[in-house]
């Protein structure tokens, strides 16, 4: 039998990292683990609409550190950099709200991805924006499908949409595939997330995968064939 996994968790320490990296802080991972969980969750549920493809976490015995990528950094940021000092306000409230130890020192970084459309995440969130536009589903799939396989690297597509559809009163699943996605291939390199539609007769789940092809890793000390 085969078993489905994750493509992000199944390939972790291989291709991928941790989503949240500590270094030494010590005991109280319980709590620690907790404070990770909030802040991502509050941040996820305050960005949405600004096409975040993820929120990492690094921490220390001093520092907390928050890495932001969007696909559209120059609205979080602000004129001046106003929109991430504000932020940046608004999460020290989010911790004094929640009775939570806040932290000496907080940053708070914006990175810009260059290829949304080779993005998980960010294709999710484009679905997700089209389908709460009220256009059909079969359009989206296409044109979005379309759009992701314009990209060089991106050797294979495939987005599933669950639910409601079309506001039929039986739910059902349509996907639509291009290319290979080699999900049981540890070196393949798949870019898999989650995301919802929040429609009036009810959420429509969205899933994306994005196959880029092999990573091979390269020893440095390996002689050159000539």
């Amino acid at each position: 039998m085969s078993h489905v996994v994750h493509p992000y968790a199944h390939r972790l320490v291989i291709l991928r990292d941790w989503k949240s990296r500590w270094f030494g802080v010590g005991k109280g991972y319980a709590k620690t683990l907790k404070e990770d969980v909030l802040v991502r969750e509050y941040l996820e549920k305050r960005l949405r609409g600004n096409l975040v493809s993820g929120i990492e976490i690094e921490r220390n015995r001093n520092t907390f550190r928050i890495i932001i990528k969007t696909g559209r950094a120059g609205v979080i940021i602000g004129r001046g950099g106003e929109g991430s000092v504000k932020l940046k306000e608004e999460i020290v409230a989010f911790f004094k709200k929640r009775s939570l130890a806040v932290p000496e020192d907080i940053k708070v970084d914006i990175e810009e991805v260059k290829q949304p459309e080779a993005d998980a995440a960010l294709v999710a969130q484009m679905v997700a924006e089209g389908l709460e536009k009220r256009l059909t589903f079969r359009r989206i799939l296409k044109q979005m499908i379309e759009k992701v396989m314009a990209n060089r690297n991106v050797k294979g597509a495939k987005i599933a949409l669950s639910g409601r559809l079309g506001g039929a009163d039986m739910g059902r699943r349509e996907s639509i595939k291009r290319g290979t996605i080699p999900l049981q291939t540890f070196r393949a390199d798949i870019d898999f997330a989650r995301e919802k539609a929040h429609m009036p007769y009810g959420d429509i789940g969205i899933k994306v995968w994005i196959y880029k092809g092999e990573v091979f890793q390269v020893e440095k000390d390996a002689p050159v064939r000539m």
